[in-house]
């Protein structure tokens, strides 16, 4: 079965110090586009994480976002004495410069604590060597909720582009249905034009230049073409564990058909048929983009 491009994993990896939540969320892509955005991942690590998201994911634009939650007390806001110190002094100074005499020195203090750079944030600056194991762990956790996502697209997608392909081959049975009323069409403009023109026409050569010019209206190479793509694409997405990419190229060979049937049709039924396949045609188109 296959699978969408689109999907969304997450896990989590409980760290000495904290809770680390890693989310995957791809979207359709020609390629394997990573995006990692996150400061916590060492860049040693990197590397290895890109290559299993890679060999995981195969296509798709790939955004990788890692938050860090620390545990009560074990990454606590701690005061930066020197900081502290050093407001003091300057506070003490400019407080004698300016004649605002000498306040108690708890009463500064009070004041240099509310400034926001005196704590130290504890956050974790990047993920330690020794519990690596426990996020690879997090991350391919991620990656089978990810999957299982994809799958489920891939089911709604699946459903929607097949049943447009059987609707194209239902609306060409439909122009098959056309095609003697469509010649029996043209004949009768050529005698009627031929007899506004007060034309006599030799009957064996009008004959011999009627199959001239229906051979150039006949459409039945592209009804057989069409309906091979038509398998072609079924035994593609049915046979294939990434059929994404050929599926447009099928698409495309489709789309070249139904056109040339448009061209050729000469009959307003049958250009309406092919308005209808059109439309089936550019809805697959779509839908395949996000397929894997």
């Amino acid at each position: 079965m296959i699978k969408s491009m689109t999907g969304y994993g997450k896990g989590i990896a409980e760290l000495s110090t904290g809770r680390l939540t890693l989310e995957i969320r791809t979207l359709n892509g020609k390629n394997c586009d990573i995006n990692i955005k996150s400061s916590l991942l060492p860049k040693d690590k990197e590397l290895t994480v890109r290559k299993i998201l890679t060999e995981a994911l195969q296509r798709g634009t790939v955004d990788v976002l890692l938050t860090f939650e620390p545990k009560a007390g074990a990454t606590a806001r701690k005061i930066d004495a020197g900081v502290v110190e050093n407001y003091y002094e300057q506070v003490m100074a400019i407080s004698g410069q300016v004649g605002l005499g000498t306040l108690p020195k708890p009463d500064y203090l009070e004041a240099i604590l509310r400034f926001p750079d005196v704590f130290d944030a504890g956050k974790q600056e990047s993920i330690p060597e020794e519990e690596w194991p426990v996020v690879e762990a997090a991350l391919r956790e991620a990656l089978k909720t990810l999957d299982a996502f994809r799958s489920q697209e891939g089911a709604v997608l699946y459903a929607d582009v097949t049943s447009r392909v059987a609707k194209i081959l239902a609306l060409y049975g439909e122009v098959e249905s056309h095609e003697t009323e469509r010649l029996d069409a043209v004949r009768e403009r050529l005698l009627k034009a031929a007899e506004d023109l007060h034309v006599k026409l030799d009957p064996e050569r009008f004959e011999q230049e009627m199959i001239f010019y229906l051979e150039k209206l006949d459409i039945n190479e592209e009804k057989v073409r069409l309906r091979q793509h038509c398998k072609y694409f079924m035994d593609t997405i049915d046979g294939e564990p990434y059929p994404g990419k050929k599926l447009g190229f099928i698409i495309q060979e489709m789309g070249r058909e139904i056109n040339t049937t448009g061209s050729k049709a000469n009959h307003a039924e049958i250009q309406k048929l092919v308005v209808q396949m059109k439309d089936e045609l550019e809805k697959i188109r779509e839908q395949s983009m996000n397929i894997l």
